[in-house]
């Protein structure tokens, strides 16, 4: 996924486990980060996708279970550089945690997004890239969320900018499904 986030300018913060943490609008801000996050995020799916099928070859069917879980959500963070055994950029604040929560009550092999993401997204003339959830999510720490998921079918290029935030967020996981 770095390759990818270098060509689409999004700033990898972090890999925590097995947990990628990545931001458009960091450094330099960007009124578009809603819709590059979006397209990095899909980008990062069709990868996942793609490797997948080329392992199932060779490693045999069950790795076709692999998947992933992203979570968007935008909005302002506080960056600052951690000190101790090894120095590293860190963001903190509630923008990470919701894109946290976006990802940890996702479904596997979807990209889920906040209200707030899916705000932008349609500002940018993009609404048909995304349909809302028939469920609510409950998330810790913030109770009820409205949330979206994309639909790749609809994908298309073009629309206007969005309006200005500070960052979109994006957390993803590997996952697997195991039948008991």
């Amino acid at each position: 996924f770095d390759e990818t986030a270098k060509k689409r300018r999004v700033f990898k913060v972090e890999t925590v486990g097995d947990c990628y943490v990545a931001v458009a609008g960091l450094p330099d801000p960007r009124k578009d980060h809603a819709v590059v996050m979006a397209r990095f995020a899909k980008d990062c799916m069709h990868q996942m996708h793609s490797l997948t099928r080329k392992l199932e070859v060779s490693l045999g069917p069950d790795t076709a279970d692999l998947s992933l879980r992203i979570g968007l959500h935008s909005g302002p963070v506080t960056a600052g550089v951690l000190r101790g055994e090894r120095s590293r950029f860190q963001l903190f604040g509630d923008t990470m945690n919701t894109a946290a929560r976006m990802e940890s009550n996702g479904i596997r092999g979807r990209i889920q997004i906040s209200q707030e993401t899916s705000d932008l997204l349609a500002d940018a003339g993009k609404t048909q890239w995304f349909v809302a959830r028939e469920d609510t999510i409950v998330a810790k720490g913030k109770g009820e969320l409205n949330t979206f998921c994309f639909q790749w079918e609809m994908w298309v290029r073009g629309g206007r900018q969005p309006t200005q935030r500070t960052v979109a967020t994006m957390f993803l996981r590997p996952t697997t499904t195991t039948a008991l």
